[in-house]
């Protein structure tokens, strides 16, 4: 044969092989879940710390820098015609994780990328009723949805350094907020006050391109934990029951999995979604060192998605094998969370795509784009 012809299939043939390689690392998700999101160019992280701003605040009765250490894990929402996130901030009263104080943040956007901020929190620990819950460590990972009615609605994480709660606050303008306490706190009298509870992801759906709270079998749900995925209801918004067995212990709709990303922790993410396919829930899974893929790095943070039924919320259905979204940029692999973190927590429907706003490496804001109508592959494993 011809050493040329013979280069030449050799060739064609290295190039098929490394094709198939490539796609084999990024093939397409499921029908049911959202994806793949793409970083825009040029612009993450769109939220930083910032040493300038200040904030007097009444306990210790001086001004700080209230988001001067780290600006991560943030929620999303609409306000007229604005994609508005709020953002945990803490400032530099500790050293470590968990051991500063946290506030919440509000950044406006015009084109959901580029933000505009306030100089002060809108969302704080101290000087009301809510103190013995949240001071010293504050008020954490909020995930924040909007009712028929126009009311928003968050749960977020009261940290008094001792115990981490469900709390949950309402607000017609996202920037003045009334706080209603623990999530928990009437349930079965009481009996999971106690209980440490964090990451709630209500269920939402898509109302003539809005989208609001949704209502199943007349409640509302809400998917929420950090090691496992648990649910609750309400009828008011404001009183939680989380669902529980027989023997009274808390029901676990999906745990983390031995040799998976998810081996560590399966914590919820951002609002779930009602679809035609049943519910999708956005999570975040943590890779275990000894009993996780080997594939990612041990203790990192990615995201996976699962579907439960869409008229019985508890029934778990399925869930994706491996991440839809993981650390990749520099920023979302060093700072406060070094192991790599893309923490999901708020998305939006805005301009007819779902922007997905993370907190990287418990440090910085980024943000990532679906284009229902182009669908991207998912990030690459590695």
């Amino acid at each position: 044969m011809n050493a040329d012809i013979t280069k030449h299939i050799r060739t064609s043939f290295l190039l098929i092989f490394v094709g198939f390689q490539s796609f084999s690392q990024r093939t397409m998700l499921p029908a049911w879940a959202f994806g793949g999101f793409v970083r825009p160019a040029n612009v993450n992280p769109i939220i930083t710390p910032n040493v300038s701003t200040r904030f007097y605040d009444g306990k210790k009765k001086d001004s700080v820098a209230w988001e001067s250490n780290d600006t991560f894990n943030p929620a999303a929402a609409m306000k007229d015609g604005k994609v508005i996130v709020l953002y945990r901030a803490e400032d530099r009263s500790g050293i470590g994780i968990g051991e500063r104080t946290s506030r919440m943040g509000y950044a406006e956007s015009k084109d959901g990328i580029h933000m505009k901020r306030r100089s002060t929190p809108v969302l704080f620990p101290g000087g009301d009723n809510q103190e013995e819950n949240e001071w010293p460590g504050g008020c954490e990972d909020p995930r924040v949805v909007l009712t028929q009615d126009g009311v928003y609605v968050m749960l977020y994480t009261q940290w008094n350094r001792k115990l981490a709660r469900l709390g949950v606050a309402t607000s017609t303008d996202l920037i003045h907020w009334i706080k209603h306490g623990p999530a928990f706190q009437k349930a079965y009298n009481g009996k999971f006050i106690q209980g440490w509870s964090k990451s709630a992801s209500l269920v939402t759906k898509l109302v003539k391109g809005k989208q609001v709270l949704a209502k199943i079998n007349g409640q509302y749900w809400m998917y929420w934990g950090e090691q496992h995925v648990y649910a609750a209801t309400s009828i008011d918004l404001v009183n939680w029951k989380p669902l529980t067995e027989k023997n009274g212990e808390l029901k676990e709709l999906m745990s983390p999995r031995k040799g998976y990303f998810d081996s560590d922790l399966t914590e919820c993410g951002p609002p779930a979604l009602l679809t035609s396919k049943g519910i999708v829930l956005l999570y975040n899974g943590k890779n275990k060192a000894d009993d996780g893929d080997k594939r990612f790095t041990a203790n990192t943070y990615s995201a996976g998605q699962a579907l439960f039924d869409a008229h019985d919320p508890a029934k778990f259905i399925t869930r994706l094998d491996v991440p839809f979204f993981r650390p990749m940029a520099p920023f979302e692999k060093s700072g406060q969370y070094a192991a790599g973190t893309v923490f999901i927590e708020g998305m939006v429907y805005f301009k007819s795509k779902w922007f997905l706003y993370y907190g990287c490496a418990d440090s910085k804001v980024g943000v990532a784009i679906y284009d229902p109508a182009h669908p991207a592959l998912p990030d690459p494993l590695p």
